[in-house]
């Protein structure tokens, strides 16, 4: 079963209308207890980092998330701001990310080169999957494209953790993967037939 994790930041509603169309069983998942016996789980989120780290660790969602994702290995994907919260820190705020992959996420502001375009980064966007990356096993024959709404940026560290890129003045690490935990910056959930590949491999991974 797909838990979309709830604890209050993210359009669930778009995911389980996705999965539904996809003929996949997901539910929202608003408690500790509503995680048990998910198979993947879903971390959504928009708007401001801080903010949602503050509702993540507020929720009552983290410790047990973190036993999911840490212990049981239970793939995980990070949307969005759910993506970045997967980073050590973000030049967005003060507040620790959850530190799963390392990295940080970076501001296209503070670039020279990103700094002189129109922000945020929005709209339609083609992304470069690296070769082997399983979550682009499957479906993608043609170049994907993806819708993006954004300012900040993901910065692996390891950039072995990078699936794709996208370019937007830079190249930057638009999908990350680290064993079972997995990391978007788009939108899969706006992105058409695209996004619902993107969320089949997921599953079947």
């Amino acid at each position: 079963m797909i838990k979309i994790v709830d604890y209050g930041v993210g359009n669930i509603q778009a995911f389980l209308n996705l999965f539904k169309r996809c003929a996949i069983d997901a539910v929202r998942s608003d408690g500790p207890d509503s995680l048990d016996e998910a198979t993947r789980l879903i971390l959504p989120g928009v708007g401001h980092f801080d903010h949602a780290m503050a509702r993540l660790n507020a929720s009552g969602l983290r410790g047990k998330l973190e036993e999911m994702v840490l212990e049981k290995q239970v793939p995980i994907m990070g949307i969005c701001v759910g993506m970045q919260m997967l980073a050590d820190s973000s030049d967005e705020g003060s507040l620790p990310g959850l530190g799963w992959i390392p990295g940080k996420v970076r501001a296209f502001a503070n670039n020279p080169t990103t700094s002189v375009l129109p922000m945020p980064h929005m709209g339609w966007n083609n992304l470069s999957a690296v070769p082997g990356a399983k979550i682009f096993s499957r479906g993608f024959d043609d170049v994907p494209q993806f819708y993006f709404l954004h300012s900040f940026y993901f910065d692996a560290e390891n950039k072995g953790d990078v699936s794709a890129t996208a370019e937007y003045g830079i190249n930057f690490d638009a999908v990350v993967s680290k064993g079972n935990i997995h990391g978007v910056q788009c939108h899969p959930e706006k992105s058409h037939r695209w996004g619902e590949q993107l969320l089949k491999n997921f599953v079947e991974l």
